[in-house]
Formats: C-alpha cells, structure tokens, sequence
C-alpha cells in the first residue's frame, strides 16, 4: 500500500512519530511472544517421558520411590529415584554433597512422596537425571 501525504512538516512529524511508535510496540509484542515461549517451553514431564528430552531443560515429575545417601562415594551424592526403585529406576533427582545441608535429609524428607524437579535433563548410564543444587528446584 502506498500512502501519499501532503508535503506539509506537522504530517511529516507526526507521522515519523507514528511509525515510531509502532516499532517501539512491534517490538514489545515480539518479546513478549519470545519470553512467553520460553516460560511456556518447559514442559511438565512424568519420570518416564524424561528420557525423550535428555538435553532440554523441563519439570519432571513422579513419587519417590528410592532414596540414597551415598556417603561414603566420591562427592557422597543423594539419589531420589522416581516412580520405580533402583536398581530398576527410570529417574533420578541428584543432590550432590556439597548441596546437601540445604536439603537437610531429602532421602528422608522425600521418601514416597510426589515431587518435582526443574533443570537441565541429563543422563547417566542409559537414566536421565536432573541435578538439583537448591531446594527451589524441587516442590512436593
């Protein structure tokens, strides 16, 4: 569409400032599709659709329904194993040692119940796991 105005400065301003506007607004519409995908991108999965999205970060979920506190291993790691006990787990919630006092005893506190992890997927052995280094990364 071509638009034609008449070559007078007060249309010419206002419409500069007009455009103006409109790309100001433009782009706030972009960023906030661009920020509501991201927020909306992490999907909730069960412990058993993790392995599908090992590298992504997402909120997976399940009961636990293993807990160990290793502490006589290297970097005395603490495994929640959701929804099936190890040694046939399909998921598993890491808290290393160095992060543990923030937890107090979660092989204790989480036991049999449904939690919920937020991090990056990763895998260990063939099982995706997510490390969480905070208590904000997991709710009942």
């Amino acid at each position: 569409m071509i638009l034609v105005l008449p070559q007078k400065t007060y249309v010419a301003k206002g419409l500069k400032a007009h455009m103006q506007a409109m790309r100001v607004l433009f782009s706030a519409v972009v960023l906030t599709v661009i920020f509501s995908g991201l927020l909306l991108g992490q999907e909730k999965l069960s412990a058993t659709e993790a392995k599908n999205h090992v590298g992504e970060k997402a909120t997976v979920c399940g009961t636990v329904a293993s807990a160990r506190y290793a502490e006589s291993t290297k970097g005395q790691p603490t495994f929640l194993n959701l929804d099936k006990p190890y040694p046939h787990h399909i998921f598993t919630i890491l808290i290393w040692g160095s992060d543990r006092r923030k937890f107090g005893k979660p092989e204790v506190e989480y036991m049999g119940k449904r939690v919920c992890v937020t991090g990056k997927i990763s895998e260990f052995r063939g099982i995706p796991e997510v490390v969480a280094d905070e208590p904000g990364k997991l709710t009942l």
